[in-house]
């Protein structure tokens, strides 16, 4: 039963998520964390955290990792099944009908009308994991050092990835190894 509940929840995600993984997640943690409480926020904020860190798409991993911890092998595979099956379906037919209505006025302007609710989605997403982070998750440290930390790199990571066309992963590493440093420097609880 909970794998076919599984593979519901996240067909589900999968049907109604426009813009990707990040735009996903509060899907993800609306079902799980939310309505049926198979994860903490805790560790919800943790799968999110590996699925970004680990190669491939955020949602698919998501899926997987969630349904892993929740039952096994069985659960990731009926999760991420899930969360693929509508994209799948939803992919060939607008195909089809992109390629074969793609130039009339109203069909481009739906699609230029979708470009607002993918970046909404994903600010959306952005928001409610950097409230989490700090407020609301009850393992992270919420000191005055751990803001200013978080500021400082927020500012900087989006300083560099933006004006400095630095890469992200070169973001993710340096802040990872800054908040080690400082860590084991005793200024940052660890």
């Amino acid at each position: 039963m909970i794998y076919l509940l599984l593979f519901w929840e996240f067909c589900k995600v999968g049907a109604f998520c426009v813009g990707g993984g990040y735009a996903s997640m509060p899907l993800i943690q609306a079902s799980v964390v939310d309505t049926y409480h198979w994860l903490s926020m805790s560790e919800f904020v943790n799968i999110f955290t590996i699925s970004q860190m680990t190669p491939g798409p955020i949602g698919i991993n998501a899926a997987t990792f969630v349904g892993t911890k929740i039952a096994g092998v069985g659960g990731a595979i009926a999760a991420t099944v899930g969360f693929v099956t509508p994209s799948f379906f939803l992919g060939i037919i607008l195909a089809y009908v992109f390629l074969k209505y793609g130039n009339i006025g109203p069909i481009r302007g739906a699609l230029n009308g979708l470009r607002p609710a993918v970046v909404s989605l994903i600010c959306a997403a952005s928001l409610s994991f950097i409230w989490l982070a700090i407020w609301n998750v009850d393992d992270i440290p919420t000191d005055w050092s751990t803001y200013s930390l978080a500021a400082v790199f927020i500012l900087a990571g989006s300083v560099f990835c933006l004006r400095r066309k630095v890469g992200v992963i070169t973001v993710l590493v340096g802040s990872g190894v800054a908040g080690l440093a400082l860590g084991l420097l005793g200024l940052l609880p660890v």
